[in-house]
C-alpha cells in the first residue's frame, strides 16, 4: 500500500490565469495511476480538519480572518493568490491530508500528500502561496497526541522553510532542518535548528555530498521517531524560481537517499510535495513521480 492524500479541490481553487502552479496536482495522480505506481485504492480524499489542530500552531486572529475572508489587502498580497473560499477549503483539506498521512505512516511506514509542503506559512500569517503550514500542524498534532516524542522535519525544497522555522523556535520536540538555495526566496531567512544554504548552480554531486554527510549524523543525534519530508523538486536546474543546478536523476537520488534511510532505520515518514516550477510541466511531473516510484520500490 502507498497511502496518498488527494482531493479534487486540489486542482482548481484559482481563477483562470492563476492555475499553472496547480496543474501538477491534477496531472500527477493521473501519471501515477497510468504507469501503475499507484492504484485507485491508494488514494484518500481528506475531510475538513478539526480546527483545534490548526489553532495549536496558528494564531486564532489570523485563522478567523482567513476563514471569514477578511484578511487585509497587504496580507493577501503576501500570500500571492486571490483569496477565496475555495482556496481556503483547499488549504484546510491539504492540512487534513497530512494529518491523515501521519496515521498511515505510523501503520505502513510512509504516506504522501499530493500537495502540501506549505512551509512559508507562519504562525500568524500566510506567505508565498502558503496559507496554513500542513507539516507543522501535523508535527504538533503528533506531539500533542503522544504519537511521537521527537519529530524531525527534513525540508529539501529550494526555498528555506521560514514559516516552519518560526513556528518551532524554542520547541525542543521538533527539530527543523532546511537545505536550500542561499540566494533564493526568502531573502530574509529565519533560523531553523539547522540551515544549510547552498550556492547558486550547486550540482548533483555537490548537493548529494552535503546531504549524505549531514542527514545520517542528524538522525543519529536527534533520534527522531517520526520524520516529515518536504520533497520539493524546485532544486532542478530548469526551475524558474530556483537557482540550484540539479538534474532529474540527481533529484531522484536525493529521494532515494532520504527514503532509504527512513526505511532502513524504520522511522515513519510523511512526504509533502512542495515546490516545482520548471517551464515544462512534463519535467515537474516526472520529478515528483520519481519520489513515489522510489517509495514503491522500498515499501
Amino acid at each position: 500500500m502507498l497511502p496518498i492524500a488527494y482531493h479534487p479541490i486540489y486542482k482548481h481553487p484559482l481563477p483562470e490565469g492563476h492555475r499553472f502552479p496547480m496543474i501538477k496536482y491534477e496531472l500527477l495522480p493521473q501519471q501515477l495511476l497510468h504507469e501503475g505506481t499507484a492504484i485507485p485504492t491508494d488514494f484518500h480524499e481528506p475531510c475538513m480538519p478539526d480546527m483545534a489542530n490548526i489553532l495549536a500552531v496558528h494564531d486564532k486572529t489570523y485563522v478567523d480572518e482567513l476563514l471569514s475572508l477578511t484578511l487585509d489587502a497587504r496580507a493577501v498580497r503576501k500570500i500571492g493568490f486571490p483569496l477565496s473560499a475555495e482556496l481556503v477549503e483547499r488549504e484546510l483539506r491539504i492540512t487534513q491530508g497530512t494529518i491523515w498521512g501521519v496515521h498511515q505512516a505510523l501503520q505502513h511506514g510512509i504516506a504522501f500528500n499530493i500537495a502540501g509542503g506549505t512551509h512559508h506559512a507562519y504562525s500568524d500569517r500566510g506567505e508565498a502561496f502558503c496559507l496554513l503550514n500542513d507539516q507543522a500542524i501535523a508535527a504538533q498534532y503528533l506531539i500533542n497526541n503522544k504519537l511521537a516524542k521527537k519529530v524531525l522535519i527534513v525540508d529539501l525544497d529550494v526555498h528555506q522553510g521560514n514559516g516552519t522555522a518560526e513556528i518551532f523556535t524554542g520547541n525542543n520536540d521538533v527539530f527543523t532542518f532546511s537545505m536550500h538555495g542561499k540566494t533564493n526566496y526568502p531573502f530574509k531567512k529565519e533560523l531553523s535548528d539547522l540551515d544549510i544554504a547552498l550556492p547558486d548552480n550547486t550540482t548533483d554531486e555537490e548537493y548529494l555530498f552535503v546531504l549524505r554527510e549531514t542527514l545520517p549524523k542528524l538522525m543519529d543525534e536527534q533520534k527522531p521517531d517520526f520524520i516529515f519530508y518536504l520533497s520539493g523538486v524546485d532544486i532542478l536546474a530548469s526551475d524558474k524560481l530556483g537557482k540550484l543546478g540539479c538534474s532529474l536523476n540527481g533529484c531522484k537520488e536525493r529521494d532515494e537517499f532520504v527514503l532509504s534511510l527512513c526505511h532502513k532505520l524504520e522511522i515513519p515518514v510523511q512526504c509533502s510535495m512542495g515546490g516545482g516550477y520548471s517551464p515544462d510541466i512534463k519535467i515537474i511531473i516526472e520529478a515528483h513521480a520519481n519520489t513515489y516510484r522510489v517509495a514503491r520500490g522500498l515499501y
